[in-house]
């Protein structure tokens, strides 16, 4: 594709935005969890504010779930579709999903609200990256998946705390309502930036589901949505740890936030670099730094130092995996490049279900704030190990 390069960048500016405002929708919840249980299970949070947060959760976890079932099926179903317009539609979907967030009256119905406001999210991604590459060249698939990537990240830097902010002094129900204006600016930048790509005519739904049936796609699959899973155990219930366990205010929880999303900005670069080096080296590397991160906060947290040191890496090095896994699904998945873009998504998405769920599920078991960290580490563990048996798997030829 023949483009200027100041019109490249504004294209991939554009499909970083999408990338923003959904960190920014994702990731919100975190910092507002205790303002969320508060409001929407005010009985429950008088009773035992840790179960109230345990049971907010759930929120994140909603979000996540929609995310796994909208990522393959709707990337499935629109691969053959012009890519812009797909882009477009899945802008408008994330925008009215997030005001139904705001608008919801109860727990329930926000709920249901963040699942279906999750369905758009990993097809955007999918789609985003592979007009990102296609944009950019083959060579550079890595940096291209970690540039839209970097609008979730700088989200965290930025919007994030910023959200966090807004919410507790003006209400989560604000923060969300400024998050669907995102979703609506993000819809005109595509629009005016991005150049009309042709979907893929021969793509069918047989078709892109055919990667299910390689082996070494749901191996990849699992090594995300398993060894993500120890990041989200802990990032979900951040707010109540920096509160609870390193003592600190509920003001300095944004700025907590500021710094894990600076770790997770260099990260997600970092890690695009390194996978287009070597990727499974870059997965297993940074699967290292992430056990390590998780291991050091459950021993530090109680102290300034180490709960920040520690939580900036892992937002770092949860944000390194995600380009090298991506990168190594689009190596394996054939033809089936759109659902092996969305599928990382979708797998990353699991890991977030899951781990907000088990952190959750020691938290309201009375074992404290830190006990997801521990959960965190045998989910990294887990997901290290899946990522080995694929690499000797496929150095015995045994699965394609």
């Amino acid at each position: 594709m023949n483009l200027t390069p100041a019109r490249t960048r504004f294209a991939l500016i554009a499909l970083a935005l999408g990338g923003f405002g959904i960190g920014a929708t994702e990731f919100a919840a975190m910092g507002l969890l205790p303002d969320l249980a508060r409001d929407l299970l005010p009985d429950l949070y008088a009773a035992s504010p840790e179960e109230a947060n345990a049971r907010a959760g759930w929120l994140i976890s909603a979000y996540a779930l929609g995310v796994v079932v909208g990522a393959p099926t709707i990337a499935a179903l629109v691969a053959r579709f012009p890519r812009k317009a797909v882009l477009l539609a899945l802008a408008v979907a994330f925008t009215v999903g997030t005001v139904a967030s705001a608008l919801a009256p109860t727990f329930e119905t926000v709920l249901v609200a963040r699942f279906l406001a999750g369905l758009p999210h990993g097809a955007y991604f999918g789609v985003a990256q592979l007009v990102a590459a296609s944009l950019v060249g083959p060579e550079r698939r890595g940096r291209a998946a970690a540039f839209v990537l970097s609008g979730l990240t700088i989200a965290n830097v930025v919007g994030v705390p910023l959200i966090t902010l807004l919410g507790q002094s003006a209400g989560w129900r604000v923060s969300y309502l400024v998050v669907a204006a995102l979703f609506a600016l993000t819809f005109v930048a595509v629009w005016l930036a991005v150049p009309r790509q042709p979907g893929d005519p021969r793509a069918t739904l047989r078709r892109e589901v055919y990667a299910f049936r390689r082996p070494q796609v749901w191996l990849a699959l699992a090594t995300g949505a398993i060894g993500f899973g120890g990041f989200f155990a802990v990032f979900s219930y951040v707010a109540p740890i920096i509160t609870e366990v390193t003592g600190l205010d509920a003001a300095a929880v944004p700025m907590i936030l500021v710094a894990i999303g600076i770790g997770m900005t260099v990260g997600n670069f970092a890690g695009g670099r390194a996978a287009d080096h070597h990727v499974m080296g870059s997965i297993f590397l940074f699967f290292g730094v992430l056990g390590g991160a998780l291991l050091g906060l459950a021993l530090t947290a109680q102290f300034l130092a180490g709960a920040l040191v520690f939580l900036v890496l892992l937002g770092f090095a949860s944000s390194a995996l995600s380009p090298a896994i991506q990168t190594r699904l689009m190596d394996i998945a054939g033809d089936s490049q759109t659902l092996a873009a969305a599928g990382n998504h979708a797998a990353l998405n699991i890991g977030n279900s899951l781990g907000a769920w088990l952190g959750g599920v020691t938290i309201a078991a009375g074992l404290g704030y830190l006990a997801p960290a521990w959960v965190g580490l045998a989910l990294c563990a887990t997901g290290a190990t899946i990522a080995l048996a694929s690499v000797l798997a496929g150095r015995r030829s045994i699965l394609p």
